[in-house]
C-alpha cells in the first residue's frame, strides 16, 4: 500500500495498532511522524508548514504538535499544489487562506437559508431593482378589528 492512499502505511500501522483505513473521525490526533507517514511526507515538512502558517496542528502542554485528520488531508492537498500544479508555497497559503473564506461563506448562506426556511410562508425573497440587493418581502399584518 502506498502513501497518500487514504490508508495508513504498515509503519503507521505499527505506530497506530491500526491494521486498515481509519473513518474521519475529527476527534483523532496523530503525532507529528505518524501525521507524516500518512502524509507521505517528512516529519521536518510538517514543521516548515506549521511555522509558515499553511498548517496548525493542536499543541499538547508539553508544545508538541497533534494532527488531526482534516490536518493530514490539508497536508496532502498542500503536496498536491506543490508537485502536481507547480504552485509555490506562497501560492498554497493564499488558496489555502481563500478556501477558507469560500467554506466560511458557504456556511453562512446554509445558515441563511435555514433561518428563511424556518420562517415559513410569511415571505419570499425579492430582487430591489436597480441594486444588487435581494430582500426578504413580508405582507404587512393587518390591524385587528375593532
Amino acid at each position: 500500500m502506498r502513501s497518500g492512499e487514504g490508508e495508513p502505511t504498515p509503519r503507521a500501522q505499527r505506530r497506530t495498532g491500526r491494521t486498515e483505513a481509519r473513518p474521519a473521525d475529527d476527534d483523532a490526533t496523530y503525532l507529528i511522524s505518524v501525521a507524516a507517514e500518512l502524509a507521505g511526507m517528512h516529519a521536518q515538512t510538517l514543521r516548515t508548514y506549521d511555522r509558515l502558517g499553511l498548517v496548525t496542528p493542536q499543541r499538547t502542554s508539553g508544545g508538541g504538535r497533534r494532527y488531526s485528520r482534516s490536518d493530514v488531508e490539508r497536508l496532502r492537498e498542500i503536496q498536491r499544489l506543490s508537485q502536481d500544479e507547480g504552485v509555490n508555497l506562497a501560492g498554497i497559503k493564499r488558496i489555502i487562506a481563500m478556501s477558507d473564506e469560500l467554506d466560511a461563506l458557504h456556511r453562512e448562506i446554509d445558515d441563511l437559508a435555514r433561518l428563511i426556511r424556518g420562517r415559513g410562508p410569511q415571505g419570499e425573497l425579492v430582487h430591489v431593482e436597480h441594486s444588487n440587493s435581494v430582500v426578504l418581502w413580508q405582507p404587512r399584518r393587518r390591524r385587528p378589528s375593532r
